[in-house]
């Protein structure tokens, strides 16, 4: 049995079934799917650099790699490379030969510092560290049972504040932009990231194939949002789950943020909750989000929400000489 490393074909559906596959095997917090594999590999920006790798021993999928650079942020090179095997796949070697050919791409972009999620579990640390990276901060996963636990009630908008979803926004989506850009600024986390290409903003998020812009909610203020929560939904296994019924199908948190004018004000919570009531309506019955260790007030909503950290995951970093 012989395991090689190649190029994602993002328009060969086994590679990018078998990427999704993979993903969902080892790291099932995270919502990942034919289509969304397809759509991150061809609508990445050019400056990213992106190369998603699979590992394949006698044509199974069985290891992938996210390799790419931090385009959108201030500080330049910057190299991000995640690596996952299938758990029922480790110790062929697919994950070193993974890592060699990723850390090769950003070196040859100018890569001089690599960061890598890692599973909090022994195993995933050694070879973290056999491999020369060093463990930074940490992050949780969190899930919530929303086919059977209590949400707490859906609480009043604030006078000024008017409840919107993403779809009223599907002839302008750039005050949405415009949020995420602000919100992202001050978001916990290794690398600093700025927003500022909207038609890239466009192409990569507006466009992903697991938003769902009725579960996405956001608080305006005279039509203006200035909080948000983004849903992404992986269409369960019904055929057309995203625009007809949702039953089975689970939910991500990709962002809950508020503009610094509007914070302290309860709007994070509110367009949350607002989001989780109309996942669970629709028939939504599994959510998940994530969260730095060190946003605390993000944390506090969560466990107020019923979420219950289900895994953790450690920033490793390498620097280049």
């Amino acid at each position: 049995m012989t395991v090689i490393v190649r190029d994602l074909r993002p328009d060969v559906p086994a590679d990018t079934e078998g990427f999704a596959r993979v993903r969902r095997l080892a790291l099932p917090y995270i919502l990942f799917t034919s289509d969304s594999v397809r759509h991150a590999a061809l609508h990445m920006p050019p400056e990213a650099r992106y190369r998603p790798l699979i590992a394949e021993e006698d044509g199974e999928v069985i290891g992938t790699a996210q390799v790419h650079l931090a385009h959108d942020s201030a500080e330049p090179g910057q190299g991000l490379l995640n690596i996952y095997v299938r758990p029922d796949r480790t110790g062929r070697g697919a994950g070193g030969l993974l890592l060699r050919t990723a850390e090769e791409h950003l070196a040859a972009q100018g890569a001089t510092r690599l960061l890598s999620w890692v599973l909090d579990e022994p195993a995933s640390h050694a070879f973290a560290e056999r491999h020369g990276y060093r463990g930074s901060r940490c992050a949780h996963f969190l899930r919530l049972d929303l086919a059977g636990s209590a949400l707490p009630p859906v609480p009043k908008a604030p006078p000024g504040i008017e409840l919107r979803t993403a779809a009223d926004f599907a002839d302008d989506p750039r005050p949405l932009f415009e949020l995420d850009a602000e919100t992202m600024l001050d978001e916990p986390g290794d690398v600093d990231y700025e927003l500022t290409d909207y038609e890239a903003w466009v192409e990569q998020y507006w466009k992903h194939p697991l938003l769902d812009r009725d579960l996405t909610v956001a608080a305006c203020v005279e039509g203006r949002p200035v909080a948000f929560s983004v849903a992404y939904t992986d269409g369960g296994t019904l055929p057309h789950a995203r625009t007809h019924s949702r039953e089975g199908t689970r939910m991500a948190t990709a962002m809950t943020g508020t503009a610094q004018a509007h914070r302290g004000r309860g709007l994070a919570k509110l367009t949350k909750i607002h989001s989780l009531h109309r996942a669970r309506a629709a028939g939504v019955t599994e959510a998940f989000t994530g969260n730095d260790a060190e946003n605390a007030p993000m944390l506090a909503i969560n466990k107020w929400l019923g979420y219950e950290i289900c895994a953790t995951e450690v920033r490793h970093v390498r620097e280049l000489v």
